[in-house]
């Protein structure tokens, strides 16, 4: 649901929620390991190929639409580097 991939009814006009999406992939990671060697073998090869899946999308979904807060301050670096050579 942080990606954005999995709405209800209307279309969701937020922006995919990333770090929370990671959180959550981190989090069925550490169950998977807490898990390991507990579990039939159909529920640890269900865990896996969620992680990957989810893995997948994730950076499908962060590739689709970079973040503008980290292309401003390279920018403004940029900016501030011209202001003390002109000086």
């Amino acid at each position: 649901m942080q990606l954005g991939l999995f709405q209800f009814g209307e279309p969701s006009k937020e922006p995919p929620n990333l770090p929370a999406a990671r959180h959550a992939i981190d989090l069925l990671a550490m169950i998977a390991e807490k898990t390991r060697g507990n579990l039939a073998l159909e529920e640890q090869r269900l865990i896996e190929n969620s992680l990957t899946e989810l893995r997948f999308r994730f950076v499908q979904v962060a590739e689709q639409k970079p973040p503008a807060a980290a292309e401003e301050p390279a920018e403004k670096s940029a900016e501030s580097g011209d202001a003390p050579a002109s000086s």
